[in-house]
This record gives C-alpha cells, structure tokens and sequence, in this order.
C-alpha cells in the first residue's frame, strides 16, 4: 500500500480505536520478522484494546483474531490509517 497522508503510529492510537496496516518496519531486524509473524501486515486490521500499567506500556493490541502486548516503542513502528468511526474499517 502507497504511504498516506493521514497515517500515524500505532503507539498514538487511543484504547477503542480501529485502523489499518499501512506500513511495518522494514529489514531483517528481529522486531521486523517478529510483526509480520504473528499478522501485522499492509491491510490488516488492528484495535488498541488498552495501555498498561501508569506511563501506558506496554499496549494491548489485537490483530485480526489476536491479541498481544506491544511495547510502545515496537508500536511506533508500525504505521496505521485510522478509521473514520469506530469499528468502521471497511
């Protein structure tokens, strides 16, 4: 998927809102391989379900049928598109 203007970190994304994949860190590095993995791909739908502890890390994200915990820093690599309404990511 070409970048978008409106694409931001995963990290920013608030408890509740929805988006897509735009972009996932590029390399070999292991946090790279690590995100492909377990479904963070271009397309893919994500959920930020909660941040954790106090200062919000790690971050409870669900991806497709999954749920994981990210550190904020991981999820700053991965680039979403926010959907317009909540749940809507059609």
């Amino acid at each position: 998927m070409p970048p978008s203007a409106s694409a931001r970190p995963l990290s920013s994304l608030q408890a509740g809102l929805q988006g897509r994949v735009r972009e996932v860190p590029k390399g070999d590095d292991a946090l790279a391989r690590r995100l492909l993995e377990i479904g963070f791909v271009p397309g893919a739908v994500v959920e930020v379900l909660a941040s954790m502890w106090p200062g919000g890390d790690p971050l409870a994200i669900r991806v497709g049928g999954s749920m994981f915990a990210l550190r904020r820093l991981e999820a700053e690599r991965v680039m979403v598109e926010i959907a317009a309404v909540a749940g809507d990511v059609s």
